[in-house]
């Protein structure tokens, strides 16, 4: 009975001062919409503004759903506390159409078009077979290089020595040639310092050899005389 009573009586002065404050304070009260707002009635919607109540009966903007209309102060009331939105009342389902009358109608067979002969047409050849795809052209496989080749011309303990590997693959192993075809090799690679140290352990050894045939002649001049001696004896 209060909520009728409050629903005909509309916003009061309090609740309108209530309004304009909280408007000035930023928020956005809520009301609801009495039975003299017609449909919405038991909807909840806030009020955005007030306008001059002289110039229309309606000056209490309210925003319900999307749209913002003005209102008169006795088709809103201030919800109670709890109050939730009643829910939306449905329009009246329109009328149903009356049933459609029968009609009544001459319809006439339309006389059957005379029928043509089916063509068959008979194919001798068979369709191309569709042609293949061409393969695609294999890349050429790209040629491996060969693996490095090493020739090693050594000399230890007064011999050189000549070797050859290719990778890790021994093509020769180390084998004895002349001092001369040493020097032969090294005047090939045009390098001066290696030359001179070739030609200077080849002079030492020219050296060496030269005193050793000095010894050996000693040697052998010592025994010749020795058996001259032996033949005189004899």
């Amino acid at each position: 009975m209060a909520a009728a009573r409050s629903a005909v009586r509309g916003l009061s002065t309090d609740d309108l001062k209530s309004v304009r404050d909280t408007l000035a304070a930023g928020r956005k009260p809520r009301v609801m919409f009495t039975e003299a707002a017609g449909q919405i009635a038991g909807q909840i919607g806030q009020v955005v503004a007030l306008t001059d109540p002289e110039l229309s009966d309606e000056w209490v903007v309210v925003r319900f759903g999307k749209d913002e209309l003005p209102f008169s102060p006795t088709d809103l009331i201030i919800p109670p506390k709890g109050a939730k939105a009643a829910p939306a009342k449905k329009a009246a389902p329109p009328p149903e159409p009356a049933p459609p009358q029968p009609e009544l109608k001459i319809t006439r067979s339309p006389v059957p078009a005379p029928r043509e002969e089916a063509k068959v047409t008979t194919v001798d050849e068979a369709p191309p077979a569709a042609e293949k795809p061409a393969r695609k052209t294999a890349k050429a496989a790209k040629p491996k290089a060969p693996a490095g080749l090493t020739v090693t011309l050594s000399y230890t303990e007064g011999e050189w020595t000549v070797s050859a590997t290719q990778g890790a693959k021994s093509l020769a192993k180390p084998y004895v040639i002349r001092p001369a075809e040493a020097l032969k090799m090294v005047a090939l690679v045009d390098v001066p310092g290696v030359q001179e140290a070739v030609e200077q352990i080849l002079s030492v050894e020219r050296s060496e050899a030269e005193q050793q045939a000095e010894k050996l002649r000693a040697e052998l001049a010592e025994i010749e005389a020795r058996l001259a001696e032996l033949r005189d004896v004899g």
